[in-house]
């Protein structure tokens, strides 16, 4: 089911395939308010239905890693790496476990992603959406080296409210050049 490697060891996370274990951790930040502010879902209302999620989801569909903080083995965050194969590119999304924030950990995850893309699956471009009141997220694509690339005024609804979406890019070429 995976794309490419299933584990990444990082610094201070570990990106692996989901387990049913995981589900009262994903529980926690898929029930808070505030975890899910900038996101299209709604979430989840109770454990089970979070053990239902891992397993019908995170755990079926490929390119999608648990991001477990190494020092308390807790799964803190999803991060999915959808690959397209005709347009040789990738589309990365993630959600962090709000207790998490600020850590740098988002950023330690997309940097080690877009190197993995670009160096192992040989990819030509990766991309990323934010919604525009999370700057958080448009900060740690930034810093992830991605490039702001354009504005989709409001391209979706977001509970209940037009909301602009800001698109980051960024080409093999230029990644390069940034090395």
């Amino acid at each position: 089911m995976f794309i490419g490697r299933k584990y990444f060891e990082l610094e201070h996370v570990v990106l692996r395939p989901f387990k049913l274990f995981d589900a009262a951790d994903v529980y926690e930040y898929a029930s808070d308010e505030d975890t899910l502010r900038y996101l299209t879902w709604y979430g989840l209302k109770s454990l089970d239905d979070a053990a239902d999620f891992v397993k019908k989801y995170y755990m079926t569909v490929p390119g999608i890693y648990a991001i477990e903080d190494i020092s308390s083995k807790k799964c803190i965050g999803c991060f999915e790496l959808k690959r397209i194969p005709r347009d040789e590119k990738v589309v990365f999304g993630y959600v962090l476990n709000r207790k998490f924030w600020g850590r740098g950990y988002m950023t330690e995850v997309l940097c080690s992603m877009i190197n993995y893309v670009f160096e192992e699956l040989k990819i030509n471009r990766v991309e990323a959406i934010h919604y525009s009141p999370n700057l958080a997220s448009g900060r740690v694509m930034e810093k992830a080296g991605m490039r702001k690339e354009g504005l989709g005024v409001e391209e979706v609804k977001l509970k209940g409210s037009f909301c602009d979406v800001v698109h980051y890019g960024l080409t093999k070429r230029q990644w390069q050049e940034n090395r």
